[in-house]
């Protein structure tokens, strides 16, 4: 954990019918100081919905060379790789040319997200989607956020229901395609 982070623990109860997940884990972040609650939130939503084995957070923003969030199989190849905000397209070119599958999740504004990489050379854009919420939907849950929290999740249709510490919030997950 980097000096001066603050680690937040999740007890998760998460039932995605859209993949057939139906998981209970726990979940420990570490928040540096430079990242944002909202980014913190994005970060642990996006674990949820690509939870699968094999998946884990990356070692924060000090992990240059890593996304927020991937997963590799056992034998240690590179399945997902997950990026959360606005990575730049550099960032996005590396790492679907490492890893067989490519995502973001956003809590910013998905056309200007979007705008940034506009006529940027990114590898295998076409296969790549940035993932967003409804506007509004990731500050109310930062206002729920406590250090020790309590999560159910469940997703249908690809609509969020949450349960974030007795709050109920809900979102659609919107798919923008990057190309």
């Amino acid at each position: 954990m980097a000096a001066g982070a603050t680690m937040h623990t999740f007890e998760v109860e998460l039932a995605d019918t859209d993949r057939g997940v139906y998981e209970e884990f726990t979940l420990r972040a570490a928040r540096h100081p430079s990242e944002t609650e909202a980014y913190l939130v994005t970060r642990v939503l996006a674990y949820c919905l690509e939870h699968e084995e094999g998946i884990t957070f990356s070692e924060g923003i000090s992990a240059t060379d890593a996304p927020a969030v991937l997963v590799r199989d056992l034998s240690g190849k590179l399945l997902a790789w997950i990026e959360v905000g606005a990575p730049d397209a550099a960032r996005l070119h590396a790492g679907s040319k490492v890893a067989e599958r490519t995502t973001i999740y956003t809590h910013r504004d998905p056309a200007k997200v979007l705008a940034q990489w506009s006529g940027a050379r990114i590898h295998r854009a076409a296969e790549i989607v940035l993932h967003s919420f409804d506007p509004g939907f990731i500050d109310s849950a930062v206002d729920t956020m406590e250090r020790r929290n309590t999560i159910t999740l469940t997703v249908t249709e690809r609509q969020l229901y949450l349960e974030l510490n007795g709050v109920h919030l809900s979102s659609a997950v919107h798919d923008h395609p990057i190309s």
